[in-house]
């Protein structure tokens, strides 16, 4: 059931905060990748828009060969479907597709945590305490909504951190790639999560963490996703509400 899905747009000028995109170095494929998965995951490439790799050459203003390589590299993480011989399109979001993200990430999130939590030696620990010092700096002194850029980037530095710890290559690249994909649906919450005490949350992480309670941690951290994934489900329940609505005719409104 799609639930959210942008028009026949084509891919064009995408406006770019500098703030929420990593320095740009490597290869024009390696930046277009990085460039392009940013605005994917921030919306400002909406769900279901075109991506025609002309109009992204030109608003990136980087050739034609280095986007289409960067739009396949994307198609294998699943942020980006190919539409047979007629290019490229961002993945619509739907309410089936964020509950089987969010299952997933919490499984095997929640694994990660547990192995890091057993493996994780002092340089670990430090790492967790200076990522969620950054991280708690903004939630409890600014205003995370104000600037969403700075503050996903040391969130995830922090969620990063928690599971640095777990040495298995594959588990970390799944993990990553789910993570990428929550992100698309948790950028919908950033503005809807008033009632949300995710500062209080982060703390309990890494107080868990720390005190290497698996038990604590995990709970901690399949309540904190699932969280967002409750928040987002009312947002898209409100979005597919107020489309549905029948206008009222001007004969209606004056009976």
């Amino acid at each position: 059931m799609l639930l959210y899905c942008a028009g026949e747009t084509d891919g064009g000028t995408v406006a770019r905060n500098e703030k929420e995109v990593p320095e740009l170095q490597g290869t024009l494929s390696d930046q277009a990748y990085r460039r392009l998965k940013n605005d994917i995951v921030h919306g400002r490439l909406a769900p279901g828009t075109r991506l025609a790799v002309r109009q992204l050459s030109d608003s990136y203003e980087i050739g034609a060969s280095p986007i289409r390589e960067a739009l396949h590299r994307l198609v294998g993480e699943g942020l980006v479907v190919a539409i047979g011989q007629r290019g490229f399109r961002v993945p619509p979001i739907s309410l089936e597709d964020l509950h089987d993200v969010t299952r997933t990430r919490a499984m095997i999130e929640a694994e990660a945590l547990r192995q890091s939590l057993r493996k994780g030696d002092d340089a670990w620990e430090a790492n967790v305490v200076a990522s969620f010092h950054q991280l708690s700096k903004l939630e409890r002194e600014g205003d995370p909504s104000a600037d969403f850029g700075e503050w996903e980037k040391r969130n995830q530095a922090f969620h990063q951190a928690l599971v640095a710890g777990c040495d298995s290559r594959w588990m970390q690249r799944l993990r990553g790639i789910l993570h990428d994909q929550h992100r698309r649906y948790r950028y919908l919450s950033i503005h809807n999560s008033s009632h949300r005490h995710v500062a209080e949350e982060h703390e309990a992480l890494r107080d868990a963490a720390i005190n290497r309670d698996e038990e604590r941690a995990t709970e901690v951290l399949m309540a904190h996703i699932g969280r967002t994934e409750s928040t987002v489900v009312e947002i898209l329940r409100d979005q597919e509400g107020a489309k549905r609505k029948p206008r009222r005719t001007r004969s209606t409104a004056e009976d």
